[in-house]
C-alpha cells in the first residue's frame, strides 16, 4: 500500500514554489508541489533571461513532441538573455478560444516545471492550481501529465469537472471544462474543449492518472466534492483562513476589523470530525507549521498537514533573495506583519500580504502605478450585448472595465497580482525602458514564526531544515522511524511516481 506523505509543501504564488523546492521536498520523502500559476509566461521569460543553467533547454529537449519544444525555444530564447532595460515579450492573453502557440507554451510550460521537479528522483510530484483560472486548465493540465505528474491540487473554486479531465487525458481522450462566464445565458456555449490527439506527434502510451486533492475551506464544500465531482476525489487539502494568498471569504455578510481585515467568525470554522467520518484522507493547512501542529493534526485524524510560508522562504525557492532577507529579518526583529487585504485581489478573494517596504504593500508605490492589465489570469469572462464572451479586470483602468460592463466600486483598490506575482520570483516587466514592476509578497500568518527554522548560526534555511523541525512532531520514535529522515532522503511513500 502506497504511504501517504505527512508534510504537503504547498503550491504558493507565481513560481515561488519552483521546480527546485518540489524536488528537494520530494527527494527528502514528503510531497514536493510545485505552483501551476502563469507557468507559461514564466517559461517565456526564464528563455528570454537566457535560461541561467540550461534547465529549460534540458527540459525541452525531454519533452516528447520535439518539433512543439522547438517552436517555443525558438521564440522566446535569447542567448546570454535579454538586456536589463529591454521589456519581456508577453505572451497572448488566455481566453475561452486561445491560439495555437499559446496553447504550446502552456502545455510545455506545465511539462518542464514538473519534468525539472522529477528530475533525479523516484518520489511523487502535485502541481497546484488555482480553479478560477480557468483558461488555462487544459492544456495546463495535460502538460504535466505528460512529466508523469503524481498529484494534481486544486483549490479558490469548485473544481468538480477535474477528476473526470484527468480520467479523459490518462488514455489521451478529449476533455472539456465550464467557463464561469457572469451573464452567459443557458443556451450560450461556454464549454472549452481541448484533444490531446491534436497536439500529439506521434503516439504515446498511456499516461499515469495523477491523484486529485481538493483544497477547500468548509465542511459543506468537502462533502460537496465527494458527493458530486466528476470522477475520484483522493483526498482533501482543508485550509484555515490564516494560510498564505487568496483565502476563502468569510461565510456570511462581509464585516472588517478596525485595521480593514475581513472577520472570521464561527461560521468558518471547520469540524474536523465530521471529516474523518467522510472516508478520504485530509491534510489541514492555514498555521500548521509548527511540529506541535503535525502531531496535533495526525492526533485529529488528518493524513498531515499542508506548509506554504515556511517553505516560501527556504533558499530553494524562488522567491527574490532580497525579499527573502528582509522579510527573514523582520521575522527575527518582531516586526513581521501580514495585512488580509479584502480588496488588493482582482478576483474579490481576500488576500494576505506582507508589508515591504519597496513593494506594492506600500500604498504610494501602489498609487503611482498605471493600472496596467496584460497578463490577465485572473481576468473575468463575461457576456457581451451581442452575446460573445469578453473579458475584463478589476484592476485595469477603471474607465476600460467600466465600459466592460464593470462596477466602478468594485474597481477600487484592486491590485495586479499578475505582474507582482511574476516580479516576486525576479522576471519583473519593464516598461518604457526604465519603469519596473514591484513585488507584492503574499505569505500565510505564519510568517512571524519563520525563524524557528533557521539553524544556529545561519542567517537562511533549507527545504530539510524545515522537514526535519516539522517531523520532530511525530508521537512517538516509532511513527518517526515510518518516515522519511530528511537528512538521508529514506523514501517515505511510493517511489513508483504516483
Amino acid at each position: 500500500m502506497t504511504q501517504l506523505p505527512h508534510i504537503i509543501q504547498g503550491g504558493m504564488g507565481a513560481g515561488v514554489s519552483s521546480w527546485r523546492l518540489a524536488q528537494s521536498v520530494s527527494r527528502l520523502g514528503q510531497l514536493g508541489v510545485v505552483s501551476g500559476t502563469a507557468l507559461d509566461q514564466i517559461l517565456a521569460r526564464r528563455l528570454q533571461d537566457g535560461d541561467p543553467g540550461g534547465h529549460m533547454r534540458r527540459a525541452l529537449k525531454a519533452f516528447p513532441f520535439p518539433a512543439k519544444a522547438a517552436r517555443v525555444q525558438n521564440a522566446y530564447f535569447i542567448p546570454g538573455g535579454k538586456t536589463t532595460q529591454a521589456a519581456y515579450r508577453v505572451a497572448p492573453m488566455h481566453a475561452k478560444e486561445n491560439p495555437r502557440d499559446l496553447t504550446e507554451l502552456c502545455i510545455l510550460g506545465n511539462f518542464v516545471e514538473v519534468f525539472l521537479a522529477r528530475e533525479g528522483h523516484a518520489n511523487p510530484v502535485g502541481i497546484n492550481y488555482l480553479e478560477k483560472i480557468q483558461m488555462a486548465h487544459l492544456p495546463a493540465i495535460y502538460g504535466a501529465m505528460l512529466a508523469n505528474v503524481g498529484y494534481v491540487l486544486m483549490g479558490a473554486g469548485i473544481p468538480l469537472r477535474i477528476p473526470a479531465v484527468l480520467d479523459s487525458f490518462a488514455t489521451h481522450q478529449p476533455a472539456e471544462y465550464p467557463l464561469n462566464v457572469t451573464g452567459a445565458l443557458e443556451t450560450d456555449d461556454t464549454l472549452m474543449h481541448f484533444d490531446p490527439r491534436a497536439w500529439m506527434e506521434c503516439e504515446l502510451p498511456p499516461l499515469m492518472r495523477p491523484k486529485f486533492l481538493s483544497i477547500v475551506s468548509s465542511n459543506t464544500l468537502a462533502t460537496t466534492m465527494l458527493k458530486k465531482a466528476h470522477g475520484r476525489v483522493d483526498g482533501l487539502i482543508i485550509e484555515m483562513p490564516t494560510a498564505g494568498g487568496h483565502n476563502a471569504p468569510p461565510r456570511g455578510k462581509l464585516q472588517l476589523s478596525a485595521e480593514g481585515e475581513p472577520i472570521y467568525g464561527g461560521r468558518d470554522a471547520v469540524d474536523i470530525a465530521k471529516l474523518c467520518e467522510l472516508g478520504v484522507p485530509f491534510w489541514l493547512a492555514g498555521g500548521y507549521g509548527h511540529p506541535e501542529k503535525l502531531r496535533e493534526a495526525l492526533s485529529l485524524g488528518a493524513t498531515g498537514v499542508q506548509v506554504g510560508t515556511a517553505f516560501a522562504f527556504t533558499e530553494e525557492s524562488d522567491l527574490r533573495a532580497d525579499y527573502k532577507t528582509a522579510l527573514l529579518a523582520q521575522a527575527a526583529s518582531g516586526q513581521a506583519h501580514i495585512f488580509t487585504d479584502p480588496l488588493a485581489s482582482p478576483t474579490g478573494f481576500p488576500f494576505k500580504v506582507a508589508q515591504l517596504e519597496g513593494t506594492g504593500s506600500d500604498a504610494e508605490i501602489c498609487a503611482a502605478r498605471p493600472r496596467i492589465c496584460d497578463l490577465g489570469f485572473l481576468r473575468e469572462a463575461y457576456r457581451t450585448p451581442d452575446g460573445a464572451i469578453g473579458y475584463r479586470c478589476a484592476a485595469e483602468p477603471i474607465s476600460v472595465y467600466v465600459a466592460k460592463g464593470g462596477k466602478p466600486e468594485d474597481a477600487a483598490g484592486r491590485k495586479c497580482l499578475c505582474n507582482a506575482l511574476l516580479a516576486n520570483i525576479g522576471h519583473p516587466q519593464v516598461r518604457n525602458g526604465h519603469r519596473v514592476e514591484v513585488g507584492l509578497v503574499t505569505a500565510g500568518d505564519d510568517l512571524v514564526h519563520i525563524t524557528q527554522f533557521l539553524p544556529p548560526g545561519r542567517s537562511s534555511y533549507r527545504a530539510a531544515d524545515v522537514i526535519e523541525k516539522l517531523l520532530t512532531g511525530l508521537a512517538s520514535e516509532a511513527d518517526e522511524r515510518a518516515y522519511a529522515s530528511p537528512r538521508t532522503g529514506t523514501q517515505s511513500f511510493a517511489s513508483t511516481g504516483q
